[in-house]
């Protein structure tokens, strides 16, 4: 486990001294801080439409907008997953085949290093820089906790929002997986990025392009779906199998690393 917690922070600081990390921050804060103000004004107009008219003459779906966890917060968090969709490919390309395209492969092989710890380390690594970068979006929610207000006294129901941010994390650590796994068949980093949202988007809509489907092909599809699973955990409701999923995802992207890692070592 020393070597894997190695490796890790080798890995970080490979991301940190390079502007690749600081550009990723960067593009991820100016997205959701575009999506976030506009949220912001559809809630405030809604809720002025609201003191007028009243909610019962307001079309159905505006009643989001009555609370700011609802109407903000959990809406950007479903936009934010979006994004990482974006972003994580970015972050996992060169794992592995920024070693392969530098020849440092081959040495990382034969140092007494596991292939397991090899690995861990780098899955590490990734997911520390993918976790700050949605770290850094949970300013909007603790602005909105500093500045509104609600009837109740909480501007916010932090119980959905932590529960919401824990499952982008998630979302995240397993877009990293699989974007390492990727990253472990190739020596093109680009190649290792398309290919690896070339996988994830799919994924995510799965659910979409399978509602024409017959049952119960359907409900597998549903089920299977990275939107289904992170719906419910990005409102709020803690969802077992949500959990379960993704971390059997995660799991079985770094079982297929290794083995892939196992077999290049002795090729």
């Amino acid at each position: 486990m020393r070597n894997a917690l190695a490796i890790a922070r080798k890995e970080l600081g490979i991301y940190f001294s390079t502007p690749w990390a600081y550009v990723v921050f960067t593009a991820m804060l100016g997205i959701s801080s575009f999506f976030f103000v506009n949220l912001l004004a559809t809630f405030k107009e809604v809720q002025g439409l609201a003191r007028v008219y009243g909610w019962a003459r307001l079309p159905p779906e505006y009643g989001l907008f009555k609370n700011l966890t609802d109407g903000i917060v959990v809406q950007l968090w479903d936009v934010i997953g979006v994004i990482t969709l974006f972003v994580a490919p970015f972050l996992s390309m060169r794992l592995f085949a920024e070693e392969k395209r530098n020849r440092t492969f081959e040495l990382l092989m034969t140092a007494p290093v596991r292939p397991w710890e090899i690995v861990l380390g780098k899955y590490l690594g990734g997911v520390g820089v993918i976790w700050a970068t949605l770290g850094l979006t949970i300013i909007f929610p603790i602005t909105l906790s500093l500045f509104g207000s609600s009837e109740s006294g909480t501007a916010l129901e932090w119980s959905t929002v932590t529960l919401g941010f824990a499952g982008l994390l998630l979302w995240g650590a397993t877009c990293l997986g699989v974007g390492m796994f990727v990253s472990s068949l190739t020596e093109s980093q680009m190649l290792a990025a398309f290919l690896t949202f070339a996988i994830l988007l799919p994924w995510m809509l799965l659910r979409g392009l399978a509602q024409s489907a017959d049952e119960p092909w359907r409900s597998i599809a549903n089920h299977l779906s990275f939107s289904s699973q992170l719906s419910t955990l990005s409102r709020g409701v803690l969802d077992l199998k949500a959990l379960v999923f993704f971390l059997s995802v995660i799991l079985f992207s770094l079982l297929l690393t290794h083995r892939t890692v196992e077999a290049q070592r002795w090729a």
